[in-house]
């Protein structure tokens, strides 16, 4: 019996040696384009308008626009939002004070903040998603309260989610805004800027009616087509369309601009040049661990492109998917919830990686004119370094999935016929999830003197798990050599967190131990770079990939 036992044992073990030792085979194909390698995600955004022109806020906002090849597109919410009674910016809370009124109700603008804000884009070069919103207090069909308390028993929903008192007066204060950034920033870049009015007016960030979201949204943009007729505006920035409730929301309101009767002019339509949407993913905590669920937010692209290929009328009209994330709480820190635990590390990189090139395959699958994602993450001030909240930087150090968009930013050209043995498609992880074997797969462009390949080892579980051998083939080259360069996000490379985690996790963190961190959350190469020999068109490269990390392999000429 023993002998059995110890057989069976002996096969099982040469059956696991065998699988690890089996590489997986990813096939390039440099001479079969299948699509143009859109720079989607060039979008980012934030709730805290006021961390713009903090120093750490300007510094990564350089940095974003510094590894981007197009300019960079920043949403920002609280643009509109009154002081109120808050002593300052808080987690999911910022103003600029922009409106208000005399003693007998004359409005009185003021735009300096917003002139702060946005000259910090502008002068990078990056360009803003407008957000029309949120209520000034003063203009506010109920006031009071008004500033929120974030806190867990505390009222968000306050005096800035109602309607206007008075649509002639909001009308009235779009049209000044655009009319200023025209006279400040001139007609040429303003047009090259998007609009949009609110934020998820399906849920508690409007607590007004449907009917009064939309009179809320048509007198907004009549008043912007007002000052700027050449300018983009459109929305709704609805949450996740997988829900009946969100799905119905977003389509009911496409209906009423194309074919609804326009609360501000009483015709027809309203103007509705892109449609914006969110879509979230869903982690939870089993079995003492995290469990991602990037199923879920596939699902959200899925129904939206669905939704907007309904409706014959929009055909190539632009697309944002104005959220994009893992989950839906950006402010919420590890020790608030510890399903936001993965954030720091390399799961939030991975993620990231296998989730937006399966956004371009649903954007292939249903031919839409996806213009961009926006990451909501950026940084936050004063807090705990590696807090674990959706950010990009701690105290000005970069996290490693601020290098997964480094990677996407050495990407151009063309998209490339990308083949793998162990790789998931979109469909089956909308379906079952990465809860089985790891998703080793590879996104690939070619621009006019370089092939990019960029190749993830994700998994849903957030569990230790083996490397992936990977079998990296790359065929249709017309040259004899070419130079390699390996960048690397894991445990050992362009990971800042690891590297504090080293240092004793220090909460004080010395002049010397911060420049260490700071060129830890830097892309890393794995290797020096080489020249490779290229045979009949084709090359091979063969590494080990670590669970959640991501390998990006340049090869020149």
């Amino acid at each position: 019996m023993k002998r059995v036992v110890l057989l069976y044992l002996l096969l099982f073990c040469c059956r696991i040696a065998f699988a690890q030792q089996t590489p997986v085979s990813i096939q390039v194909d440099a001479a079969k384009p299948v699509g143009d390698m859109k720079p989607f995600w060039a979008f980012f955004g934030y709730d805290e308008p006021n961390y713009t022109t903090r120093k750490d806020g300007q510094k990564l906002l350089s940095e974003l626009q510094q590894l981007s090849p197009v300019p960079v597109y920043v949403r920002a919410h609280n643009l509109l939002t009154s002081k109120g009674e808050s002593p300052g910016p808080d987690l999911k809370w910022g103003f600029t004070d922009a409106y208000k009124e005399d003693a007998n109700g004359k409005p009185i603008y003021n735009w300096v903040t917003v002139d702060s804000i946005v000259d910090t884009y502008i002068k990078r070069g990056m360009k803003p998603l407008m957000e029309i919103g949120f209520m000034p207090k003063d203009l506010s069909s109920k006031p009071e309260p008004y500033a929120h308390t974030w806190s867990k028993n505390g009222n968000i929903w306050t005096g800035w989610t109602y309607p206007p008192k008075d649509y002639d007066k909001w009308r009235e204060l779009v049209y000044q805004w655009g009319k200023h950034s025209i006279d400040r920033y001139g007609k040429k870049e303003v047009s090259t800027w998007l609009w949009e009015v609110w934020n998820e007016p399906d849920i508690g960030y409007w607590s007004g009616t449907f009917d009064e979201y939309c009179k809320t949204y048509d007198y907004a943009a009549d008043g912007l087509k007002r000052a700027c007729p050449e300018c983009t505006i459109g929305g709704p920035h609805t949450t996740s369309p997988r829900s009946d409730k969100a799905y119905s929301y977003l389509t009911r309101f496409i209906e009423h601009c194309l074919r609804g009767k326009n609360y501000a002019t009483g015709k027809t339509g309203t103007p509705l040049q892109y449609i914006g949407f969110h879509a979230k993913g869903n982690p939870e905590i089993v079995d003492g661990h995290i469990r991602m669920n990037m199923g879920v937010q596939l699902k959200d692209v899925e129904r939206a492109f669905e939704a907007v290929n309904s409706f014959p009328e929009l055909k190539n009209i632009p697309i944002i998917i104005g959220e994009c994330d893992p989950e839906g709480c950006a402010a919420c820190s590890a020790t608030r919830d510890p399903k936001y635990g993965y954030r720091n590390g390399t799961m939030y990189s991975s993620y990231t990686a296998a989730s937006f090139a399966r956004i371009y395959e649903l954007m292939d699958q249903y031919n839409v004119n996806l213009r961009g994602a926006v990451s909501w993450s950026f940084e936050f001030e004063d807090q705990p370094w590696f807090a674990g909240f959706r950010d990009l930087a701690t105290h000005g150090v970069d996290k490693p999935v601020l290098n997964v968009f480094r990677m996407f930013g050495k990407m151009n050209g063309q998209r490339l016929s990308v083949q793998t043995s162990k790789g998931l498609g979109a469909a089956n992880i909308i379906a079952n999830g990465v809860r089985a074997e790891s998703d080793v797969n590879a996104i690939a462009s070619k621009g006019p003197n370089s092939v990019c390949v960029m190749v993830w080892n994700y998994h849903d579980h957030n569990v230790p798990g083996p490397a992936a051998p990977v079998e990296l083939t790359v065929s249709g080259l017309g040259k004899n050599k070419v130079q390699v360069r390996h960048y690397r996000v894991d445990d050992q490379h362009s990971n800042s967190f690891e590297a504090w985690k080293s240092m004793g996790s220090p909460q004080q963190v010395s002049t010397d131990q911060y420049k260490s961190l700071e060129k830890a959350g830097q892309l890393q190469e794995l290797a020096p770079p080489t020249s490779k020999a290229v045979a009949n068109g084709k090359t091979t490269l063969t590494f080990d990939l670590p669970r959640q990390g991501v390998s990006f392999v340049q090869l020149t000429w």
